[in-house]
């Protein structure tokens, strides 16, 4: 089934960043980004997948695509997968950048990349030596082995400390300026987008199902634990009823226990995830639907729900369950709801990242979460709603002998929604009492796929 997405940012210029591994593309690419969005180490492979940004300089936007280090040999796990993705990126790209490193000169991996990008030259390329910090390295460029590459004289820059990046931008953008597709003024394609971001524990297929959802293969999928390392976003239109909606999906690094982790590039990588889920509305919590709820699962509950974020919870693998039933459906919420006893505001889906099945009925689900936490209650419909609750159940008492009595109901905020909820001086309410009050605010009012927080204050004397 195709997709109802359609990708957004196709409208902009593409810059695509290529090198052999270790030239400092992914500093670069921070640095022109102006943040620290990919990983950066000296690690081989470290990048992955194709990493996304857009650049603004000088009041135009570009889309910048970070590829992985090429190394043309086997010793890195999915170099494959990686020499794919960068030569996908230098297709689709306006524009190649060839990075090459000038403190270690040109290496047969250089040589290599070169002789592919010549079959290209019906686009432009521009040849850039990085790590340049000196004035010596910078005549070092006037060596022959860098004009043997055929590519024209390098353009020098150090990713790491800025030098002569703004220069590299000015020509970059001249050049941008002669294609096809041109920098674009006052780009707001992210304005107004609903923020999803993909969690779960390594393997459970998140990287399948969101090639799904955006309709393309952009993330690399593997057996391999680990395979996404950063986090990876794609922002997407979803027509529904004639209007047209942004969503930004975020395939995020599998998510597992501190003492599990030695390696620095899954603790920095588990680190972006977490912040992807601070920075997003709804979050996809998937687990696996041929596993038993795990204490990593559990532990990644836990975490969603001290953020106070929509979610939707994804049981993918479905097509592979021995039994997928109405009768196994039902039992495994159960099972789901009983492990997750702080998530039973959220709606399940049963879905196959590697077939497709049931994944666009999420898009949906994305817009009535997103509906419900913008939901705002007057204060007069808040009053008349809490003087019912309490009539037909009367506030059950906390700590102390004096009974509670509710004085009042306010809406502090939205998305999330908070409350506030006035109560008699030297008095407290039992948490089931609380329990129940937001029971009767989700049933009355809308909060699909929404947490609500009740605050408890005391009115003073």
């Amino acid at each position: 089934m195709a997709t109802p997405a359609k990708i957004e940012l196709e409208n902009l210029p593409i810059i695509a960043l290529v090198g052999r591994v270790n030239v400092g593309k992914s500093t670069l690419f921070n640095r022109l980004l102006e943040k620290n969005q990919a990983i950066v180490s000296k690690i081989p492979g470290t990048t992955r997948t194709n990493n996304e940004g857009t650049i603004l300089w000088q009041g135009k936007y570009v889309k910048l695509i970070d590829t992985g280090g090429l190394t043309f040999t086997d010793d890195v796990p999915l170099e494959k997968d990686i020499l794919k993705q960068t030569e996908k990126a230098m297709k689709e790209a306006d524009v190649i950048v060839f990075i090459a490193d000038a403190k270690e000169g040109i290496l047969p991996q250089e040589r290599e990349l070169a002789k592919r990008l010549r079959q290209m030259k019906i686009k432009p390329i521009l040849f850039v030596a990085n790590k340049v910090d000196s004035a010596k390295l910078e005549y070092n460029l006037n060596e022959p082995e860098w004009s043997r590459l055929g590519l024209g004289e390098p353009i020098s820059v150090s990713a790491a400390s800025g030098r002569k990046v703004g220069d590299f931008l000015d020509i970059l953008f001249q050049t941008l300026n002669k294609t096809k597709r041109r920098p674009k003024k006052n780009s707001n394609e992210y304005d107004e987008a609903i923020e999803v971001s993909i969690i779960g524990k390594p393997n459970v297929g998140k990287s399948s199902l969101f090639n799904k959802l955006i309709g393309q293969d952009k993330v690399i999928v593997s057996d391999l634990p680990h395979t996404t390392r950063e986090p990876h976003g794609t922002l997407i239109t979803y027509l529904h009823n004639h209007k047209k909606h942004k969503v930004n999906f975020i395939d995020t690094a599998g998510i597992r226990r501190k003492a599990n982790v030695a390696s620095h590039l899954e603790k920095a990588g588990i680190h972006k995830s977490i912040e992807a889920v601070e920075n997003s509305d709804i979050i996809l919590f998937v687990i696996d639907g041929n596993e038993m709820i795990s204490s990593q699962d559990r532990q990644l509950g836990g975490l969603l729900e001290k953020r106070s974020k929509s979610i939707i919870i994804i049981v993918n693998k479905w097509d592979l369950a021995e039994d997928n039933s109405d009768k196994a459906r039902n039992e495994t919420k159960k099972m789901v709801y009983a492990n997750f006893p702080h998530l039973d505001f959220a709606p399940i889906v049963f879905t196959s990242g590697l077939t497709g099945y049931k994944v666009h009925d999420i898009f949906p689900l994305i817009l009535q979460a997103r509906e419900a936490r913008q939901t705002e209650i007057p204060n007069s419909t808040l009053d008349h709603f809490i003087k019912q609750a309490t009539r037909g159940h009367k506030p059950a008492r906390g700590k102390g002998i004096r009974q509670p009595k509710i004085l009042g109901l306010y809406q502090l905020n939205t998305n999330p929604p908070i409350f506030e909820m006035i109560i008699k001086y030297r008095t407290s309410l039992h948490r089931s009492y609380i329990n129940y009050i937001e029971n009767r605010l989700r049933e009355q009012f809308n909060f699909f796929a929404t947490p609500i927080v009740i605050k408890l204050s005391k009115l003073k004397r």
